[in-house]
């Protein structure tokens, strides 16, 4: 920079620090090492709407031909299983917030891969204000955001509400899980108009059954949504 040049200096970059792999307890430059990246973060091909694993070519499984679900396009990282079975819960139920950054942009990387149009909003799937309360944060808002943040997506964490607090899912039966949800969610109804014709991307840590997905889905169609997709860490595969 020559002498009398306005413009500030930039500092140098600096490396980034050696840390362990939430994996394998290896020391790395990333969260993530290399070999658990080429181990454990491999891409399958996978149903568009579900995100369950299908043959190579498919791309939408049987059951969704036959009944496709409440949204129209589902991102998943990974399988629920080991690892991301564990770092999930470690994320959810052990405040192990320092894996937020990971999950979210493996998850980025992921959405972006697959190359559909970006969404309006990005929203995670809200937790009830006991359970908020309990937690003390919403692992899903920690993952959209920095989901967001990474594609050039705006967020919200308030948008879409929970106003009904149930029971766990894993508590119920599979049959049982929809009506439990039934009206637990809300859009706020004086922003309710930032939602028309607008695609919106749900962001949850896990997809099982798809009853939460799906009622929050029906929920943000009837305020207006014109699309409505699921981008989770995990699915439960159906074996």
């Amino acid at each position: 920079m020559q002498a009398g040049d306005p413009r500030p200096m930039r500092s140098p970059r600096r490396a980034a620090l050696p840390t362990q792999c939430a994996v394998c307890r290896g020391w790395d430059r990333q969260r993530l090492c290399r070999d658990c990246t080429a181990r454990h973060l491999v891409a399958a091909p996978r149903c568009r709407h579900c995100a369950q694993c299908v043959p190579e070519g498919h791309a939408v499984c049987g059951a969704c031909l036959r009944e496709p679900p409440p949204w129209e396009a589902c991102v998943a990282l990974a399988d629920y299983a080991w690892p991301w079975d564990t770092l999930v819960s470690r994320l959810k139920f052990h405040d192990a917030l320092d894996l937020a950054p990971l999950l979210a942009d493996a998850l980025a990387d992921a959405v972006a891969a697959r190359g559909d149009p970006l969404p309006n909003w990005v929203l995670p799937v809200p937790l009830s204000p006991q359970r908020l309360r309990e937690r003390g944060y919403n692992q899903a808002w920690e993952l959209a955001r920095r989901v967001a943040r990474r594609l050039g997506c705006r967020s919200d964490a308030s948008l879409l509400l929970r106003i009904k607090d149930t029971p766990p899912q894993l508590a119920l039966p599979r049959e049982a899980r929809a009506a439990n949800l039934r009206g637990a969610f809300l859009v706020e109804p004086r922003r309710a108009a930032r939602l028309q014709g607008c695609e919106v991307a749900l962001v949850d840590d896990v997809l099982t059954t798809g009853a939460t997905a799906g009622e929050a889905a029906l929920t943000l169609r009837r305020a207006g949504a014109a699309r409505v997709s699921c981008w989770v860490v995990a699915r439960t595969p159906l074996h």
